[in-house]
């Protein structure tokens, strides 16, 4: 029995020296192998290159991919005075160089030394197809994904089969699909007319830009009937879905915008729907918080300035509106020409304020790595920091919502609204909430200054930009109703984008507010007119 396990466990030792011998000497097979494909490479003419490149990618070497992928990238050299191929890592005059055939570094050599294996635009397509051919083996799904969308860019057949033996073998539903693409683009070439139509159809209704030319000269070409009835219906479907997809864009695109006005307008709905007075500084205290965020940022690190940036920004502008108020404004109540003219010089001085301090140049605010890029839902993709001011919109509205009805300061201005003499008897202190309701306004123009400057540049006009569409949207949606200037910003943004694609950015604007001028003559309290005492103040 002791003689039986020496026995068993020599075999095994010997077995493993074996195997651990046999492993360096297949890689030194397998690199030889490579090194003799490679050496015609440095006297071979293009049409030379293209067989020696087809043998490299028949070649099962982790090395192929690189030296394919130099070779079109033109890094490629043969090193003659070491008779070997080499790649270039840099393009210095002295460049690091590493052996093509084991990847092993060799330091730096001159140019003057190396001869540049060259490459057409005929081996770079054939190049790209094998690296996809070699990439549908790959372990990640990035990879295969990428493998399969170069041969769409750039399909060959003699890469069906491996297409075919992917397919069969593909978990990934997302790559199960770019395969089925990819074998109907190359069915579109077969000379079996039913092949082409079943293909056509198979790729109708798909978004991918390289499959409308082929569609469209089959549609346009065809020899049989059939085929070109199958083309012409898929173009018919994915011109549909383009349509759709331009429509949803543009609907997320108006959401925007619409966002953006209501963050603008919301403000002024509380001072001016509320309160009564028309005020022209408005824009400038969307400018201060835009110019709070960009002092923030220039003491915080980026991804964490907008979030410290907000609060900053609504105590700041809340401070500089109870100082108009309790400045100017209190001395007009019930004077809504003389509150416009004092509030337009407020506007001024505070424009030239800012040219003083920070000077009248633009500055830039950047944007954080969260709100940076674009999400993709489905076919359509978003950027995100659009995505985050829409959302961003909808928080600040419903805690004004809520603040208004469900605090105690919400309880004050809604009486006072309704009757002030009433609200003085009770005991409401209607000075001090006229200050409370007007810095609240104000501070939430500070507030849609931070999302501004995340849209443009901050300037000493940025308000003036938005003033006026401010106005527009809270008599649209009814003078002191927080719903109708929601309603009114969506509408009113969307409106805008829809007619923008065949009227242009201006003539848009003019017609929006040609409606507005029409509706309003028809209905003079907006969509959601004021009902009680607060609509026969």
């Amino acid at each position: 029995m002791l003689s039986r396990s020496l026995a068993r466990a020599g075999f095994l030792t010997l077995s493993l020296l074996l195997a651990l011998l046999a492993t360096p000497l297949a890689r030194a097979a397998d690199d030889a192998a490579l090194r003799a494909a490679l050496a015609p490479m440095r006297e071979a003419d293009f049409n030379d290159k293209l067989q020696l490149v087809e043998q490299l990618a028949a070649l099962d070497h982790p090395r192929v991919a690189a030296i394919l992928k130099a070779l079109a990238d033109s890094r490629l050299y043969y090193q003659d005075a070491e008779n070997r191929a080499v790649i270039g890592l840099d393009e210095a005059a002295d460049i690091a160089i590493e052996d093509a055939a084991s990847g092993a570094a060799l330091g730096r050599a001159s140019k003057r030394d190396l001869g540049r294996i060259t490459a057409n635009n005929r081996l770079r397509n054939l190049i790209e197809n094998r690296l996809a051919s070699l990439g549908l083996s790959s372990a990640d799904s990035g990879q295969r994904k990428a493998a399969v969308q170069a041969f769409l860019k750039n399909p060959d057949p003699a890469g069906t089969e491996r297409l075919k033996a992917r397919l069969a073998v593909e978990t990934d539903n997302d790559i199960q699909d770019l395969l089925t693409m990819a074998l109907a683009l190359v069915d579109l070439a077969s000379p079996d007319a039913g092949v082409r139509a079943r293909a056509a159809t198979i790729l109708g209704g798909r978004l991918q830009p390289e499959l409308r030319g082929p569609l469209a000269r089959m549609a346009a070409e065809d020899a049989d009937p059939a085929a070109r009835e199958a083309a012409r219906i898929a173009l018919t479907r994915t011109e549909f879905r383009l349509q759709l997809l331009g429509w949803a864009e543009t609907l997320f695109f108006g959401l925007s915008l619409g966002s953006v006005l209501i963050l603008a307008a919301i403000g002024l709905a509380v001072t001016f729907g509320v309160m009564g007075v028309i005020n022209m500084a408005h824009g400038e205290l969307m400018m201060l918080g835009a110019y709070t965020t960009w002092l923030t940022q220039q003491w915080l690190p980026v991804n964490w300035s907008l979030p410290v940036a907000v609060p900053l920004a609504f105590l700041v502008a809340a401070l500089a509106g109870i100082a108009i108020e309790r400045g100017v404004i209190r001395f007009l109540y019930g004077r809504p020409l003389e509150t416009l003219l004092a509030t337009f010089g407020v506007s001024l001085i505070l424009q030239q304020a800012v040219r003083s301090i920070f000077s009248p140049l633009n500055r830039s605010v950047a944007t954080p790595d969260w709100m940076s890029g674009t999400l993709a839902l489905g076919p359509l993709e978003v950027t995100l920091n659009r995505l985050v001011i829409i959302g961003f919109c909808i928080a600040v509205f419903a805690l004004l919502w809520w603040a208004l009805q469900r605090t105690r300061l919400g309880l004050e201005v809604r009486a006072v609204t309704q009757n002030r003499a009433m609200a003085q008897a009770m005991g409401v202190r209607s000075a001090r909430v006229d200050a409370l309701t007007f810095g609240l306004g104000s501070g939430i123009a500070g507030v849609a200054g931070v999302a501004l400057s995340q849209l443009t540049n901050v300037g000493p006009n940025l308000g003036q930009s938005y003033i006026v569409d401010s106005f527009m949207v809270v008599v649209f949606g009814g003078v002191g109703n927080l719903w109708g200037t929601l309603v009114a910003g969506l509408s009113l943004g969307v409106a805008n984008k829809m007619v923008e694609p065949w009227a242009g950015a201006v003539l848009a604007k003019i017609l929006v507010l040609a409606f507005l001028v029409l509706f309003i003559q028809k209905r003079p309290r907006g969509l959601f007119p004021q009902r009680g005492r607060a609509a026969e103040a």
